[in-house]
This record gives C-alpha cells, sequence and structure tokens, in this order.
C-alpha cells in the first residue's frame, strides 16, 4: 500500500533564555503559551515513554514522548483527529546562541491536506505566546 504524501512544517524563535531554562519552561504546564497551558483538559507525563493528552477547543490531542535530552531535545508522537489518526512526529529542539537559544520545531508526517497545513497555524500561535514569558519577544528567524 502506497504511503499517503506528508508534510513537514518548521517553525524556529530566539528567546533570550539559555536552553536549559527553555527546555524546562516548555514543559511546565503553567507556563502561557505551551499547549499543556492551554488545555481545557490534560494529562503530562513529560518522560521517554510518558503519555500526554490535553484538549483544547473539544479536540483531543495525544501521543507518547519517544526522546528527551534535558536542555537540547523533546521528541512525541502527535495524533488527533487533524492528522486524519496517523501517528505524526514533534521534535523540539534547543540550540545555545550566546544568551539566547534557538527554538527549532518540526512536526513531520502530517497530512498534506488543509488538516495537516492548518498545524503550521497552530504551532505559530503557541510559538509567538510562549517567549513572552522571558521578558522580551522573540525573534522569528528567516
Amino acid at each position: 500500500m502506497k504511503k499517503p504524501a506528508t508534510i513537514e512544517i518548521k517553525l524556529e524563535r530566539t528567546i533570550p533564555a539559555p536552553p536549559s531554562e527553555v527546555y524546562a519552561a516548555w514543559l511546565n504546564r503553567k507556563i502561557p503559551g505551551t499547549p499543556w497551558n492551554e488545555s481545557a483538559e490534560l494529562i503530562l507525563n513529560p518522560k521517554v515513554n510518558g503519555f500526554f493528552y490535553w484538549r483544547m477547543h473539544k479536540t483531543p490531542h495525544y501521543g507518547r514522548f519517544t526522546q528527551m535530552k534535558r536542555g537540547a531535545l523533546i521528541q512525541h508522537t502527535w495524533m488527533s483527529p487533524y492528522t486524519q489518526g496517523q501517528e505524526t512526529m514533534v521534535t523540539v529542539t534547543f540550540k545555545k546562541m550566546g544568551d539566547e537559544t534557538l527554538m527549532t520545531l518540526v512536526h513531520a508526517d502530517l497530512p498534506n491536506n488543509a488538516d495537516g497545513r492548518a498545524h503550521q497555524k497552530g504551532w505559530t500561535y503557541f510559538l509567538d505566546r510562549f517567549p513572552k514569558q522571558f521578558g522580551k519577544t522573540a525573534r522569528k528567524k528567516k
């Protein structure tokens, strides 16, 4: 059976804080701008093979953490009605750049349709809000 066409979304922000602080904040359900903070219902177990479930606007999202390297990498699967029941992969990396962190989010294996492409808007929503807790607005990398 032929695998359906997929797309990948990549977003980057430069955040005025060290990688360890940005990593910890991304996993903190109390930090505004993280998906975990904006959920109406949440189960979050951020460790390898830990499960997450969150619901936002009546839409469930769920997955399993597959890789975690403190201050450097968070990777997890991602499923929702908008992935058409397919498991996709989200990888967030944190790279030191002087006194700042380059945070890169890649969401791979999304269906190449309107639902898959809508993830660009969803992740942009979070990545535009998340850095504000660090006291300065993050810069979008061009």
